[in-house]
């Protein structure tokens, strides 16, 4: 943890990156109110944060631990929000004929196919229901699909927990590319939080980051090897999960892959401390891809940050999505 953290953090302080600042700077922009800012601006806008510029030591490093999901302390006694962010409109991307989006989705499938060879075999991803519960979510949380575009989707059931990448159209079907098996957050364990459900927006408001590929005390790599991509969805609110009374905390949630050598092999059942833990294969496609890279690909045409962030040789597809769609398949409502 020592070696990730403070390597991590240098890093993140030098390229002046601060997450819950620029979140808040995007909520600011967007004019909504405070009553549906997430609580780090909340807490801004009423004059409880003194002190704007923070040090190295309290910044980020929160986000760098082993496990990678770290809560903020205290926590605020404020509903877990179904939405992220209060902008639920997908901006929109090239204009693509349904020819040419059955083309790219074909050809996702089969690069996905060569490059995470378990991705479109059997798994839950691929059974019934699975792109019912991801289009009530999307419902629910009011978010406005103009365009085909791509999501992606976990279910943190205990017995379930796995990913599936949806090419959801607005007027037709949604079609799953593939997934994988995931760890999201364990219960019964003190300093452990339930990952949240609902719908995660990854915009340009927060710039990601790369894993260090160093080991914690215990030679665990927590985000993976070195040049692993760390898609951040910036402070949510998680119930605790060693706790009766499901009290809910803030950590900072994240999509990243996990030690290759100890914990991949586990993927497949609660592990994480609330973020949400993929193979390195998949992360991989993820990236090389921008399946998530809607904003960033736009942000990359004028800001270097994002030039840097993104692979010099990537393949971005037209579809690519900003949505990160977590359900539960355990759960009725």
């Amino acid at each position: 943890m020592a070696n990730e953290m403070d390597r991590g953090q240098a890093w993140l302080w030098r390229r002046g990156t601060r997450p819950a600042a620029a979140g808040l700077t995007a909520h600011r922009l967007s004019g909504i109110t405070p009553a549906v800012l997430p609580p780090a601006a909340t807490r801004a806008r009423q004059g409880q944060v003194a002190k704007p510029l923070l040090g190295p030591r309290l910044a980020l490093g929160w986000c760098l631990a082993a496990m990678a999901c770290v809560p903020a302390d205290p926590p605020l006694p404020v509903p877990q929000a179904t939405v992220a962010r209060s902008d639920t409109r997908v901006l929109p991307g090239p204009a693509l004929s349904p020819a040419e989006i059955e083309a790219e989705g074909a050809r996702l499938r089969e690069v996905l196919t060569r490059e995470v060879p378990s991705a479109t075999g059997p798994g839950p991803w691929q059974e019934q229901g699975w792109v019912a519960r991801v289009q009530a979510a999307v419902a629910r949380a009011g978010l406005v699909l103009d365009r085909p575009q791509l999501l992606v989707s976990v279910d943190r059931s205990p017995g379930v927990q796995a990913l599936a990448i949806l090419l959801a159209r607005p007027d037709g079907p949604w079609d799953v590319l593939g997934g994988s098996y995931v760890s999201t957050g364990q219960a019964n364990r003190r300093g452990y939080y339930i990952t949240p459900t609902g719908v995660f927006l990854h915009t340009d408001a927060i710039l990601d980051w790369r894993a260090e590929g160093t080991f914690n005390e215990n030679h665990i790599r927590g985000l993976g090897l070195k040049g692993m991509r760390v898609w951040d969805f910036g402070w949510v609110q998680a119930s605790k999960g060693w706790r009766a009374d499901k009290e809910l905390g803030e950590i900072r949630f994240l999509l990243h892959a996990t030690d290759p050598d100890y914990l991949e092999q586990r993927l497949g059942r609660p592990a994480s401390k609330g973020c949400v833990r993929i193979p390195a294969a998949m992360n991989r496609f993820l990236d090389r891809h921008g399946v998530l890279d809607a904003d960033q690909e736009r942000a990359a045409a004028s800001d270097g940050r994002f030039r840097a962030l993104l692979l010099p040789d990537r393949e971005p597809t037209p579809l690519a999505g900003r949505a990160l769609v977590v359900v539960d398949s355990s759960e009725t409502f």
